[in-house]
């Protein structure tokens, strides 16, 4: 199998770490070899954070070149288009359409772009966006926007739900399970 590249981009503190841990060992457990890789710049300021996941028959560099993303998982739009370079082809964006305004724009040096989504669709590009925000919500926390992404980025791959739900209650403290859980199906079941 050629390697596949997964780019999970957000803002420090929205939980995109544990999301590539979650994604990584599933991918181990699966037989891949997996190759993840962590970017943090200001994240716990609030700045941008990316995570590489690498996955196939054999990975040598845990790093994801420009125009070499299979999928990019963003937690926050204008992540989606910070990140949109790295993009293959005829890959796919699946995001969160919430905005969290970056320290410019918070101090009134900049504004916040109009329509990233419809920018970053008018480019061609395949998205997937939808407000995660809401569903996580609705799982009980806003802290579980990580896990309604993972639930839409459940349905690219051909792993079942169960696969899914294992990694998550490996991975996810055991008070937190049953809401990480239904975040997950929220968003995998989310139309």
């Amino acid at each position: 199998m050629d390697t596949k590249n997964i780019m999970i981009v957000g803002v420090g503190g929205q939980g995109t770490l544990l999301a590539s841990k979650l994604l990584g060992n599933m991918l181990l457990k699966a037989g891949y070899d997996v190759k993840v890789s962590e970017v943090h710049g200001m994240s716990q300021r609030g700045g941008s954070v990316v995570t590489y996941v690498r996955y196939g028959d054999k990975v040598y560099s845990p790093v994801v070149d420009r125009g070499g993303a299979d999928l990019i998982l963003s937690f926050e739009a204008l992540e989606a288009a910070r990140w949109l370079e790295y993009l293959k082809e005829d890959g796919t964006i699946i995001t969160n359409t919430q905005q969290i305004d970056p320290m410019p724009v918070i101090a009134g040096l900049a504004e916040y772009p109009e329509d990233l989504i419809g920018k970053i669709r008018a480019k061609g590009v395949k998205v997937d966006a939808f407000d995660c925000l809401s569903l996580a919500e609705e799982a009980g926390t806003s802290k579980a926007v990580n896990l309604v992404l993972l639930g839409r980025l459940s349905n690219y791959f051909d792993f079942g739900e169960e696969e899914w739900i294992k990694a998550i209650e490996e991975g996810v403290p055991a008070k937190f399970v049953e809401m990480n859980k239904k975040a997950f199906k929220l968003g995998r079941e989310y139309k």
